[in-house]
């Protein structure tokens, strides 16, 4: 009796320790899946996303020191399908395709694009509307005022530019119209908005 004891004691402690092990190497193994994101010149506050085909957002991340990015995520786990890292800077997007499939990541490097943001600045009733545009994507611009009377923004101006690298407008608003406008500008499927005041 005491031997069948001391063979189901060994048993057990090396069934342990095959458990164990085997639990070392699965952490070993995703280790080894994950991939390696290194971004260069990132800024504190810029926001890294990972999103799928629908633009639906998976992963989002405010960054925190500028400087270099580096982080490992495990993305075998997605399901089958394509796939973007979007880095939201403050003048542009970089966008990182990849695509997931029987749980190989591969990344589409010469599919990566840069969308650069509009730039928007006032002084006074003077409104400066920049977008560097290498692919000469149009820009459609949408000014809004503030009706405090229906309280709510109504068009007020609307114009599409095209056919330039170098997108320049200056729009001059109603000096008389004083209060708060809403400027939506609209460019390679993106919308941006900002509020001016004057």
């Amino acid at each position: 009796m005491k031997k069948l004891m001391k063979n189901t004691l060994v048993i057990v402690v090396l069934f342990t320790a095959l458990l164990a092990n085997a639990n070392t190497s699965l952490n070993d193994l995703n280790d080894v899946r994950k991939t390696v994101l290194t971004l260069n010149d990132v800024k504190q506050g810029d926001e890294l996303l990972i999103k799928n085909a629908y633009g639906i957002i998976l992963y989002k991340e405010t960054i925190k020191n500028s400087g270099s990015y580096n982080k490992g995520f495990d993305l075998t786990e997605l399901p089958k399908g394509d796939y973007f890292f979007e880095l939201n800077k403050d003048f542009q997007i970089k966008i990182i395709p990849f695509n997931v499939s029987n749980n190989v990541v591969a990344f589409k490097s010469d599919k990566e694009t840069t969308i650069f943001k509009p730039s928007i600045r006032n002084k006074e009733n003077k409104v400066y509307i920049n977008k560097l545009s290498l692919n000469l994507e149009p820009l459609e611009i949408n000014v809004y005022y503030e009706n405090l009377d229906i309280n709510d923004f109504e068009l007020i101006y609307s114009e599409t530019l095209e056919g330039t690298n170098n997108i320049s407008r200056l729009l001059n608003l109603d000096i008389e119209k004083k209060g708060k406008y809403r400027i939506e500008t609209k460019t390679e499927g993106r919308t941006f908005v900002d509020y001016i005041q004057f």
